[in-house]
């Protein structure tokens, strides 16, 4: 995973603009003794954590309690209808993969049919092929703190 991950966030980092010190990140963890592995993505804004997953996307009171080490992370719980979220280690793998096949030209307008967590928007925003005319219909058109914030910092660094 490691690997392949390096190569994906590099090429990931060759679409986004430098100027707003945008990175992303994975790292698995083993849960459990039958050697069970959940995936950890989180995208930072200069030191900021802007999108953290899987715990933006987690539900206390319910199943599959656990402790990720080198976080903050107790007790996490998954509700059942969210299982396939965080069993799939490669789905937000395959989602940047098709964010940077996708043409430039069709960046805005293709509805990316597996991305669950708004992940490409949060891409859109920092994707140096958009140009500033373009942001500010992408900031009119999403209430998205993370993608706001991205946005903010490219507006001001045009200026």
């Amino acid at each position: 995973m490691c690997k392949r991950w390096s190569k994906l966030q590099k090429e990931l980092y060759l679409i986004i603009t430098p100027t707003i010190n945008f990175q992303i990140h994975c790292a698995t963890y083993r849960i459990g003794q039958y050697g069970n592995y959940i995936p950890r993505f989180w995208v930072t804004l200069g030191k900021e954590i802007i999108f953290d997953y899987p715990k933006q996307f987690v539900s206390s009171g319910q199943i599959m309690k656990y402790h990720i080490p080198e976080t903050n992370y107790e007790n996490i719980y998954y509700p059942y209808e969210n299982v396939h979220h965080i069993c799939g280690v490669s789905d937000i793998s395959d989602l940047i993969r098709e964010y940077i096949d996708t043409p430039a030209s069709e960046i805005l307008t293709k509805h990316f049919e597996c991305d669950r967590w708004g992940l490409t928007d949060i891409f859109r925003a920092a994707d140096r092929r958009i140009g500033q005319r373009r942001l500010g219909l992408l900031q009119q058109a999403t209430k998205n703190q993370a993608v706001q914030k991205i946005l903010a910092l490219r507006i001001k660094n045009s200026n």
